[in-house]
């Protein structure tokens, strides 16, 4: 008979539960290996140095912290945490004046303007501008202040997810470690089963040599050892690929996974604890883990991001104040320069009256001296023109907003739905928290229970089976029977070993969200 049990995964933790969920192995000895889980982190082959082998036995505790320290999930977390904080510094830094130096050269042909005596002139001009400009704003309805403080949250977000990240991976690890004890457990019961198997195989050759049994005694004894083989071999692969699963999640070379090995805790007999429903309270576990989890935090923290963002979309109602100045010269080279030169003066005769002269003057003893002045066109240097022709400038921008074709209006009930669906999703995270918490404790209840009526099951059947082994070795029970027997016993056996780590799993889950540490 077949029989198979299977953890379901915890609502809200699809990534740290399924793994464990999936990969359990079947109750029944001839049942099928499932798929592993994919691990939640890249495998080693993807690191970019080589990998750390696999030393020494491992702790639940040390492979938690080791995957922590080297899993490219929580780092590909916190590089998204520095992004986030490299914006945050851009938001602040626009508060800042921007101040820049500009310069441009310009080749005109043909008839042109002459940007500096505004003549057109027929001729080929070479001209440059040059200017430092600074311009910083004074008022934007709020908008850079608004956007510095929605930064801020965005940022703290994005480091509580950070804390999100571990803790998700922390389970996984958690997952995939219990998974590989369950394994290894399968593996001894299995082998302790393959041992009795054929000692039964030996007592009954022997038997059929004395002729106290049939032969058929001794084929059915056959046919249950190559079961008992194929079960072996069927629960040693799924060890392999748990044990696979888990070196992947730590980044390990998957090459050491033959020699990785795991430190085997000593659990308690689920039936001697505290009963689930007395220690652990559902309500009271949900209000701590609400308080402490990051994923609360950070759905809370973009709520009130979502609520700066209507503060941001109102602010393109308000008018917009801006101041610039700067200092602006150029060059122009049809541009010239007149140069002013004085030679010897000029000796001017002087006539004074005379009736007998001709015209009633004549020259008189003086002369007059008058200055030689003349005018020369030189070209006007680069740098002189540079300083003669600087100018400064300061100026006031104002913009008020009148219509832009309903883009303020329509941003602001963007905003109005983002805080919304921010909200939305806070309830959903809370929600999915509780029924996690939920779920586990009715899981957790109930593997205990299950563990408590399958070891008595496994008492009984025991006994079933000692009383058919003797009534088959004596010949008087077929095989098919005893195999019947046979095949409950090694049913119940895995149901209670699938129950007991099972119940372990859950109360290490609520025992995280107590804040208590993930140790066996």
């Amino acid at each position: 008979m077949k029989r198979g049990t299977t953890l379901s995964a915890l609502p809200g933790r699809p990534l740290a539960v399924a793994g464990l969920a999936a990969a359990w192995l079947a109750a029944a000895p001839l049942a099928q290996a499932q798929t592993p889980a994919v691990p939640a982190s890249p495998p080693a082959a993807a690191l970019n140095g080589p990998a750390q082998p696999a030393t020494g036995p491992w702790t639940l505790q040390r492979a938690v912290d080791y995957a922590l320290a080297n899993n490219l999930t929580v780092r590909q977390t916190e590089l998204t945490a520095q992004q986030q904080d490299a914006s945050q510094r851009l938001n602040r830094a626009a508060l800042l004046p921007t101040a820049n130096l500009n310069g441009s050269q310009n080749f005109n042909f043909g008839t042109n303007r002459d940007p500096f005596t505004n003549q057109f002139q027929q001729l080929n001009v070479r001209s440059n501008n040059f200017s430092a400009v600074a311009q910083v704003t004074l008022f934007s309805g709020f908008q850079l202040r608004n956007t510095i403080k929605q930064g801020a949250l965005d940022a703290q977000a994005a480091r509580v997810d950070i804390d999100k990240a571990r803790n998700d991976l922390s389970l996984n690890v958690a997952s995939s470690f219990l998974q590989l004890l369950l394994a290894q457990e399968l593996i001894r019961a299995s082998e302790a089963r393959l041992s009795t198997v054929r000692e039964q195989v030996s007592r009954s050759e022997k038997l059929l040599k004395a002729g106290a049994v049939a032969e058929g005694n001794v084929l059915d004894s056959r046919a249950q050892l190559a079961g008992e083989e194929s079960t072996l071999v069927t629960a040693q692969n799924q060890r392999s690929l748990a044990q696979l699963a888990l070196v992947q999640q730590l980044n390990l070379d998957p090459a050491t996974a033959a020699q990785f090995e795991v430190v085997v805790p000593t659990l308690p007999d689920p039936t001697t604890l505290t009963a689930t429903a007395d220690a652990l309270d559902p309500n009271a576990t949900f209000e701590l883990a609400r308080q402490r989890l990051p994923e609360v935090k950070a759905a809370d923290l973009r709520v009130q991001s979502a609520r700066r963002g209507i503060d941001i979309a109102r602010g393109a109602y308000y008018p917009s104040l801006t101041m610039a100045g700067g200092v602006q010269t150029g060059f122009s080279s049809v541009r010239t320069q007149q140069i002013r030169t004085t030679g010897e003066p000029i000796p001017v005769p002087v006539l004074q009256p005379d009736p007998a002269a001709p015209g009633g003057y004549a020259p008189s003893p003086y002369v007059l001296l008058s200055p030689n002045t003349s005018f020369d066109t030189l070209p006007y240097k680069f740098f002189d023109q540079l300083g003669d022709n600087r100018g400064e400038f300061l100026q006031l921008n104002l913009s008020v907003p009148i219509f832009n074709g309903l883009q303020s209006r329509v941003g602001v009930q963007r905003a109005q739905i983002n805080i919304r669906q921010t909200e939305l999703r806070a309830e959903q995270v809370t929600l999915q928290l509780r029924q996690t918490i939920q779920q586990s404790f009715a899981d957790a209840l109930a593997a205990q229970r299950r563990f408590a009526a399958s070891s008595r099951q496994v008492e009984a059947l025991t006994l079933a089976f000692r009383n058919a082994e003797v009534r088959f070795n004596n010949g008087l029970l077929n095989g098919t029977d005893f195999n019947i027997a046979r095949n409950n016993l090694t049913a119940a056996e895995s149901d209670m070993i699938q129950a007991k780590y099972e119940f372990f799993f859950r109360r290490k889950v609520l025992d995280f969200y107590q804040g208590k540490p993930l140790t066996l």
